[in-house]
C-alpha cells in the first residue's frame, strides 16, 4: 500500500476518541453481563431460583455463540459485509435482550403482562421469571459476543501497528470498569431487595445507550472509509471464502491461543458470577462487603492491562505473560480452594492475570492470522470461549447443589473451587504449548507489536 496523504486512524485524536466511544460499548456490556452476580441470593428469594437455575441462567449466554456458533457466523458476516452493518445488527440484539432480561423480572410482567401465560404454560418445572429471563439473556449473548468482535476488529482497523496492544489493554480494561462497576453499583441500588428490579433496569438502560454509542461510531468508520479511498492507492484485499476457515484449523498456534482463551476465560468470569455468594459463605461477609472485594479484580485489570499491552506493544514477550497470567490464576484458585487466607490480596493476583493473558492474547492475534480472516479468527476464539462460559456455570451450579444437599445456611464451595483450579491448571499448560509453537514457527508473538 503507497500512502499518499494521512489517513483519519493517523491522527491520535480521532484514534483514542473512536477507542473511548468503542470502549464505553464494551463496558455497559460487561456491566450488564456481571450486574446478576452480587444480587444472586436476591433473586433466589424473589424469584425461587435454585443454585442450578441462577447457574442456568448465568449460561444460557453463551447458547447461541456455544450451539448456534453465532460469534464464528458473526465474525464471517463481518468480513464479508463490514463493520458498520453487522455490528449495528448485533448490538441491537444485545439491547433487545437486556430489556427483555429486565422485562422478565419486572412487576409487570410477574403481574401478568405480556407473554406471562404463554410461559407459564410451558415449561411447568421453570418459573415464568426464569423462562422470560432466559429468552432475555439469549438474546444479549447473541449481541454481545459478536459485538466485542465486532470491537476487536475496529481496533485492529484504527491501531495495527499503533499502539496495537495498548488499545486492546484499554479495551479490557472498559469492559472490567463495567465489571467493577456493576460489583459496585448492583447491590447499593438493590438495597437487599428492596429496588432488585430497579438494578435489573439500570443495567438494561445502560446498554440501550451504548447501542446509542455504535450509531455514532458509524459516522466515524464512514469518514474513515470515505477518507482512506481518498489518500491511499492499494491493491484490492482479497476477500474472505469459508474455505479459510480451514487455515485457523490447521494452525496450532492459533488452536493453543483458543484453548488458552476457553481455559482461562472459564476459570474467571464463571467464578466472579459466583465469587460474591462464596466470599458471604466461607468468610462470612455481607453481600455488600463481597461484591466490594469480587470488584478489586476488575479494579486490577483497569490498571495492569493498559501497563502490560504498552509493554507488549514495545517488548514483545506475549506467549510469557500467558503464562505468567495462567500461573497466577492457578495459584489465585488453589488458595481459594485449599486455605482460609483474606480474599483481599488473591483478588487483586487474579486482577493482575486477567491483565497479563487478554494484554497478551488478543492482539497476538495479528501475528497469527491474515487480515481478511481477522474476524472470523476472532469469533471463533469467542465461540469456543462460550463453550466454557455455557458449561462451566451449570457445572459450578450442580456441584453446588450436589455437595450441599438439603440447602443448608453455609454452602461449602470446595468442591466447586477444586474445578475452578483444574480450569487453570489446564491453561497454563496451553501456554507453555503456546510457547513452544512459537518458538518452532517463527510466529513472532514473543517480538513486539509496534512498527518502529
Amino acid at each position: 500500500m503507497n500512502t499518499i496523504k494521512r489517513t483519519l486512524n493517523d491522527s491520535p485524536v480521532a484514534r483514542w476518541g473512536v477507542l473511548i466511544l468503542v470502549g464505553f460499548i464494551l463496558s455497559v456490556n460487561y456491566y450488564f453481563y456481571d450486574a446478576f452476580s452480587t444480587l444472586k441470593d436476591l433473586m433466589t428469594k424473589e424469584f425461587g431460583f435454585s443454585n442450578t437455575d441462577y447457574g442456568l441462567f448465568v449460561s444460557f449466554y453463551s447458547i447461541p455463540n456455544t450451539f448456534l456458533l453465532m460469534a464464528v457466523i458473526g465474525g464471517i458476516i463481518l468480513d464479508k459485509l463490514g463493520i458498520r452493518r453487522t455490528g449495528f445488527v448485533f448490538v441491537f440484539f444485545m439491547a433487545f435482550g437486556a430489556l427483555l432480561t429486565a422485562y422478565g423480572a419486572s412487576d409487570g410482567y410477574r403481574a401478568g403482562g405480556w407473554g406471562y401465560s404463554f410461559m407459564q404454560s410451558i415449561l411447568p418445572n421453570y418459573s415464568p421469571e426464569l423462562k422470560m429471563m432466559l429468552l432475555g439473556r439469549f438474546f444479549f449473548g447473541l449481541g454481545a459476543e459478536t459485538s466485542i468482535v465486532v470491537v476487536s476488529k475496529i481496533l485492529v482497523k484504527w491501531f495495527k501497528g499503533k499502539d496495537l496492544a495498548l488499545a486492546f489493554g484499554l479495551k479490557v480494561g472498559f469492559g472490567r470498569f463495567g465489571t467493577f462497576a456493576a460489583l459496585q453499583i448492583s447491590p447499593v441500588v438493590a438495597e437487599g431487595g428492596a429496588h432488585l428490579t430497579t438494578a435489573i433496569w439500570l443495567a438494561a438502560v445502560l446498554v440501550l445507550t451504548g447501542l446509542l454509542a455504535f450509531i455514532v461510531y458509524m459516522l466515524f468508520d464512514l469518514k474513515f472509509d470515505r477518507n482512506a479511498a481518498k489518500t491511499t492507492v492499494a491493491a484490492k484485499i482479497e476477500p474472505f471464502r469459508i474455505k479459510d476457515l480451514l487455515d485457523l484449523f490447521t494452525n496450532r498456534a492459533y488452536i493453543y491461543i483458543a484453548l488458552i482463551c476457553v481455559a482461562f476465560y472459564s476459570a474467571v468470569f464463571p467464578f466472579m458470577a459466583f465469587a460474591p455468594d462464596f466470599f458471604y459463605h466461607k468468610f462470612g461477609m455481607t453481600y455488600e462487603k463481597s461484591g466490594q472485594i469480587a470488584s478489586l479484580l476488575p479494579l486490577g485489570t483497569l490498571i495492569f492491562t493498559p501497563l502490560f499491552g504498552f509493554l507488549i506493544d514495545r517488548k514483545g514477550k506475549a506467549a510469557t505473560a500467558m503464562i505468567f497470567g495462567s500461573l497466577a490464576l492457578f495459584v489465585v484458585h488453589l488458595v481459594f480452594t485449599f486455605t482460609g487466607f483474606p480474599p483481599y490480596l488473591p483478588m487483586l493476583l487474579l486482577g493482575v492475570a486477567f491483565s497479563l493473558v487478554p494484554a497478551a492474547m488478543w492482539p497476538s492475534m495479528v501475528k497469527l492470522v491474515k487480515d481478511k480472516e481477522i474476524g472470523t479468527a476472532y469469533g471463533l476464539m469467542y465461540s469456543i470461549q462460550n463453550l466454557g462460559l455455557w458449561g462451566i456455570p451449570i457445572l459450578a451450579g450442580i456441584i453446588l447443589d450436589k455437595t450441599n444437599p438439603g440447602n443448608p445456611e453455609t454452602l461449602n464451595y470446595t468442591g466447586t473451587m477444586i474445578m475452578f483450579t483444574t480450569l487453570g491448571l489446564i491453561g497454563l499448560l496451553f501456554a507453555l504449548l503456546l510457547k513452544r509453537e512459537n518458538r518452532k514457527n517463527h510466529y513472532g508473538v514473543e517480538l513486539p507489536l509496534n512498527k518502529n
